[in-house]
């Protein structure tokens, strides 16, 4: 089966909803997402099947505390993606409003607490909002998501699968790709230069890194 941009939206819409945070009302939604995954290519297809099992076999207390251990207590797998290209700095606060602007343009707008740059905000995006930019953004910040995709292989996450999928609707990765990925995992995100404040405005600061 083709890959077609309906195929892709259908994923992605999927992919954003197993990326929040699996309260009962997640959990309730998973044979709609079953049989949504059952439309898909079998590329995109077999890691969300393999997830959803899991999800499915899982007390949603037990999937609960798994992904709290897993993406707010480790800086390795934030879903935040601007904190893998720019880590804690300056330059982070500017990327959010890029992400904030982008969502503004498409007539979206987010709730107040929300990060714009958190993996399942993005993938709702270009789900249901604009497609192009929203694959723009995932691209521009591929490197930070290849590594969660192998961060999460390495330590055995079931989160993996939903990752695994999300880089089969991307383009393949190229030299350049390859060796931004091997870069980041050689130096992590990048640190704050001394004596600089924020040129963003202090909302769109992360405070103490990623939950």
């Amino acid at each position: 089966m083709t890959t077609t941009d309906a195929h892709r939206a259908t994923a992605w819409q999927v992919q954003s909803l197993l990326m929040g945070y699996p309260d009962e009302e997640a959990v309730a939604r998973l044979p709609l997402l079953r049989a949504a995954t059952g439309t898909l290519p079998a590329a995109l297809a077999a890691p969300l099947t393999a997830f959803l099992e899991h999800a499915e076999a899982t007390p949603q207390i037990d999937l609960a505390a798994d992904y709290v251990a897993t993406f707010d207590h480790r800086k390795r797998f934030s879903p935040y993606l601007t904190y893998f290209a720019y880590g804690d700095t300056r330059k982070r606060g500017m990327a959010l409003l890029r992400f904030k602007h982008a969502y503004r343009a498409a007539g979206l707008e987010l709730d107040d607490g929300e990060l714009p740059d958190h993996l399942a905000v993005v993938l709702e995006f270009a789900a249901t909002g604009d497609p192009v930019v929203g694959l723009r953004l995932m691209t521009e910040h591929r490197a930070g998501l290849e590594l969660i995709r192998l961060g999460l292989h390495e330590a055995g996450s079931p989160w993996a699968h939903v990752l695994e999928s999300v880089s089969a609707t991307l383009p393949s990765l190229g030299r350049h790709e390859h060796e931004a990925i091997a870069r980041l995992a050689a130096e992590g995100p990048p640190e704050e230069e001394v004596g600089l404040a924020p040129f963003a405005p202090p909302e769109y600061m992360p405070q103490g890194g990623p939950r």
